[in-house]
This record gives C-alpha cells, structure tokens and sequence, in this order.
C-alpha cells in the first residue's frame, strides 16, 4: 500500500513537471514528496534562502522563492513589533517619563476620589447626619454641604428625620390583638401609628431598637385607654377619638422618659371587632339590643301620646271649672246633660226607675222608626 501511494505521488509530480505546485525539495533524493528544486543532500538554509513550501498563488521565478510563515515566524514577528500595531495585539500606553509605570499613579487616583467622595457630604433639607469618629459618636450635621475626615477614620449616617414613618399593630399576618375594656368585655382591635424623629442622637444611640419600642408603647398605651371605656364607647365613633387621644398622649410621655427621640403625630383605630370566636353571638346580642331600644322608643312615643291627651283634659277641665264658679247650679245640670248623652248615645237599652215614664225605652228601636216613617207637611186650613 506504501510503494502504491508513494507511485501515485511520483506521478502526479511528472504530470506537474517535476516539481511540487508548494515547493520544497527533495531532502533524501528517495522521498517522493521531494521535488528537483532541492539538490540532493544539501542544507535547506544553505541552498534556499527562504526554505519551505512555494506560496502557490505566486508564479514561478518572480522573485526570490516564497514560503507560508509558520508560528514560530508570527510570534517572532510579534517580538519584534513590540506587541502593537497591526498585528491585532494589545494596545499599550505611553511610557512615562524616566520609564514609569501607570499603576501606581492609577492606584493613588482612585485612593484619592475615595477619600473625596467619603469627605464631602450633600445633606437634603429633611435628612440629618450622626458622625462616628472611630465609632463613637461625635457630632450631628445639618442640612446642607458637610465635611468629615475620611473613612475610615470618621463614618456619617444620613437619616430622613421629617419623613413619617406608620407602624400597624397588628401587623400583617399576626395574629388579633385582644384587648379587655373597662366592662370585661374583649374586642379585636387594629391600629396604625404614625411617628417621625425629632432627636436623631438619641434615636440612634438611645434604643437598640427603636421600632419594637414603639409597638410596645403603642400596645401598653392601647390597652390602658381602652380598659377606660365600654364595649359599646370603643364602637362608637366618640369613643374611638378620645381613645385615639388618650394613646397618643400616653405613648409620647412613655417615649420621652426613654429618652428615644421620637415624636408621635397620631393613632387611628382601623377595625373594633368583637372576637372571631364570638362573632355570631354578638350579633345576636345587638339584634336584641336593637329591638329593645325600638320598644322602648314605641313605648315613650305611647307615653307622650297620653300625656298630651291628659294635659288637654286637663286644661278643658279648667275652663269647664272656671264657668261653674261663676254659675255652679247651671253648670252642674249641663254637665249632667252632656254626660247622659254621651252614656246613653252608645246603649241600646236604657231602664228608668220613676213614675209617669215607661220603665223600657227601646231607644234605637225607635229612633230606627222615626228615621223610616216619611215626614209629613202640616198645613194649616185658610180662613174665609
């Protein structure tokens, strides 16, 4: 198979006119990839200036023979170049007078914008700063442009101190919080608390924690005012205000005496339920609540209905009283008239007790009869 290819070779050689269509020679003179460009047995860097494979795309005899550059010759030239230009290397930057380098100076550059940029502080109208020299605290800044020694021998916290901050009692996803009133009645109630800070030193170095300071005032001050009203102050919408006072009165006083730099701007009460557990009877309860309230509403209407009527009878019975001092025989016979007729207008059968009078009078009876018998004229005869 060797003495096969190695024919092959041979021949298409021939057909190219002896040499290879890469130069190259014929180191061995029995190689058959060796052309006649090559003398036998000589030095390729002695016999040819430029050894190797013909570049193909150059014809024959212009100029010297070429050759494809191998690695070795791209890295040599790379060398020699000094790694930039055209050759798509790495740019590199200008050598420094006295043969500096630029690291260090780049390295000082960026100690120094640090140093800057931890020195000067832009403080906005509503935000303080608190200044810890090797962490202990020093000063407070203003709003406005400050300075400070560099981090990290001096440190600056900034803190919006106007802002408002509101903390939800409970907060989402607890559980409810069940508050005793002043009648041993429990509610569920939900608040919201809204505080700022008013003393930044105090605040950051007075409480380790300052939100969880203001849930626990908030709860014990909710509790407290709370057990000073009823069931039914907490729902109402009276009751909730001075509640929401009370609150905040007692929360700002317990803050004070802590010394925790907070001011209270207000609570508000967002849900007063009755207990999950008891919902369904306290319903009942204020239905009953509401239909004794509507009976005693019907019942005092009654009342004044009543009064009313006495006091009209009362004043007709002065007037009456009035005429009978000045005629009494005469009044009395008509009073006794008037009320005969009355009594005697609503029976049907009246007895009478004297003599001359038919002891039965059936009195509708014949009142019936006079209303059905046809009235008659009377006329009386003329005179001649």
């Amino acid at each position: 198979m060797r003495e096969f290819g190695g024919a092959f070779k041979r021949g298409l050689l021939a057909m190219a006119g002896g040499r290879s269509p890469w130069g190259g020679g014929n180191k061995g003179g029995d190689d058959p990839d060796s052309g006649p460009d090559q003398p036998k047995g000589e030095d390729p860097d002695e016999s040819n200036p430029s050894p190797g494979p013909r570049n193909p795309w150059v014809p024959p005899g212009d100029g010297p023979p070429r050759r494809s550059a191998n690695i070795e010759d791209i890295f040599r030239g790379r060398d020699r170049r000094g790694g930039g230009g055209g050759g798509g290397g790495m740019p590199r930057m200008p050598e420094l007078p006295g043969g500096r380098k630029w690291f260090p100076l780049i390295i000082g550059a960026i100690l120094v914008l640090g140093l800057v940029f931890s020195s000067v502080h832009l403080i906005s109208p509503q935000e303080r700063a608190v200044v810890k020299t090797l962490g202990n605290y020093t000063r407070t800044l203003n709003s406005g442009l400050a300075f400070s020694a560099p981090w990290p021998i001096e440190t600056v916290d900034v803190v919006d101190v106007q802002g408002v901050r509101a903390v939800r009692i409970p907060a989402s996803g607890q559980k409810a919080k069940l508050i005793l009133t002043g009648d041993q009645n429990l509610v569920d109630l939900s608040y919201i608390v809204r505080w700022n800070i008013k003393n930044l030193e105090q605040y950051k170095f007075r409480l380790a924690e300052p939100i969880e300071t203001v849930n626990e005032a908030a709860e014990a001050a909710m509790r407290a005012s709370v057990a000073e009203k009823t069931l039914d102050e907490t729902f109402s919408g009276q009751g909730r205000a001075e509640i929401e006072q009370r609150v905040r009165e007692r929360m700002q006083k317990t803050l004070d005496a802590y010394r925790a730099g907070i001011d209270v701007l207000g609570v508000e009460i967002a849900k007063a339920d009755p207990p999950a557990e008891v919902v369904d009877a306290f319903r009942d309860v204020s239905v009953a609540e509401q239909n004794a309230d509507a009976a005693v509403n019907q019942a005092r209407g009654y009342a004044q209905q009543i009064l009313a009527q006495a006091e009209g009878e009362s004043e007709a019975f002065d007037k009456v009283y009035e005429q009978y001092k000045l005629a009494p025989k005469v009044t009395r016979q008509r009073l006794y008239y008037e009320t005969m007729e009355r009594v005697l207008s609503q029976t049907d059968t009246t007895i009478i007790e004297a003599q001359g009078v038919t002891p039965y009078l059936p009195l509708p009876e014949l009142r019936r009869r006079a209303k059905a018998q046809p009235s008659t004229t009377v006329t009386a005869p003329k005179e001649h």
